[in-house]
């Protein structure tokens, strides 16, 4: 995801009818400035009802400072869901004296998905300890490219079965600690030799190798329940020869939606990401990915662009091009999310965290 500043948008009076708003805002996951909400933010959260919030670097600072902002954005209405990027290694938005975990690949290669599972516990814990209720781990991707520019050490092997037994690990422990897991970027990131930060990536694989290394891992999370799933804008001409997977009807409903079965929420990446705005506005790439079978919509950098997402899928459900009802089931999905993520009391977690410091040195002894 990119890290561009957020612009706080000019405040609005144009909506779509109320309860119309709420269904179309629930799908979006949306960044803001700085380390707490302004009159002018919280005025545009609500106005767009938003179902989520990301939080980068620029949002956060100390623990005290981080839970006093999501307490501020849980106050909303609708409450939002408020997610992260806290992979390990060199993805991780909290530092010291949040406990630097080692990337996944340096889980992989220990060998014991025992110790993956209690990383995620203890990623887990101390995120919900200050508010945080979702984190884009496990990364699910193979590393099977040795140019790929992204992807690397973020990935925990270069072999499906062990990305796919160190992943799900994660996942449990994850969930174990308080928050709801997202593995990415389905499906398959780890092919590539281009940034989709920056440009449109394509795989070459056959479909038969799609299915042997990419997919293998994916299937593995979603007979094991994960509940939810992060986009790649990437294209697959084995799948799908134009659309990036984000925008693909090929791939997220006819493949991961009816092939494989999958019932939870799929997410796009950041939608301001080049390898989609470089060819077309975040807003219709907003709505091609709801067409597609897409979910939450990930507007990381800019609240005006979020208004735009709005207003496109309020006109393409009044001209036709996009049927309510996919609007409707993506919004469900959410909210069934929401409603059993809402039973879980955050967890009481110290920081800095000893006992997660010392499971940390296992990697490094």
């Amino acid at each position: 995801m990119t890290r561009s500043r957020t612009r706080r948008p000019a405040v609005t009076r144009r909506h779509p009818p109320a309860s119309l708003r709420t269904t179309i805002g629930r799908l979006l996951v949306v960044g803001i400035p700085g380390f707490e909400i302004d009159a002018a933010t919280r005025e545009a959260l609500e106005e767009l009802c938003v179902g989520g919030v990301i939080l980068f670097k620029r949002n956060v600072d100390t623990p005290a400072q981080i839970r006093a902002l999501t307490r501020a954005l849980h106050s909303l209405r609708p409450r939002p869901l408020i997610s992260i990027d806290q992979e390990g290694g060199r993805v991780a938005r909290l530092r010291n004296p949040f406990t630097e975990f080692p990337a996944a690949a340096v889980v992989g290669r220990n060998g014991d998905a025992g110790l993956a599972r209690n990383i995620g516990e203890a990623i887990g814990r101390e995120l919900s300890a200050v508010g945080i209720d979702v984190d884009y781990v496990p990364v699910l991707d193979v590393h099977s490219n040795a140019n790929n520019p992204v992807i690397g050490d973020r990935a925990f092997a270069s072999d499906p079965e062990t990305v796919a037994r160190f992943a799900i690990a994660m996942m449990r422990g994850l969930r174990a600690g308080g928050v709801i897991p997202c593995g990415k970027h389905f499906p398959g990131h780890g092919d590539t030799a281009t940034d989709s930060h920056h440009e449109l990536p394509v795989v070459k694989r056959s479909r038969t190798g799609l299915d042997q290394i990419e997919l293998a891992p994916f299937r593995a999370a979603i007979s094991a329940g994960i509940p939810m799933l992060m986009t790649a804008h990437v294209v697959y001409p084995a799948l799908d020869p134009k659309c990036p997977a984000t925008v693909s009807p090929a791939i997220i409903d006819r493949l991961l939606r009816q092939g494989m079965g999958f019932e939870g929420v799929v997410a796009s990446d950041d939608l301001h990401m080049r390898a989609i705005s470089a060819s077309q506005s975040i807003a219709k790439a907003a709505v091609d990915s709801v067409a597609a079978g897409v979910d939450q919509l990930l507007v990381c950098h800019d609240l005006g662009e979020a208004k735009k997402v709005v207003e496109a899928i309020a006109a393409a459900i009044d001209d036709g091009s996009l049927k309510l009802t996919k609007v409707e089931r993506a919004s469900q999905r959410i909210l069934k999310l929401m409603r059993s993520h809402a039973r879980h009391r955050p967890k009481q977690c110290r920081l800095p965290n000893t006992r997660h410091q010392r499971l940390v040195r296992q990697f490094f002894s």
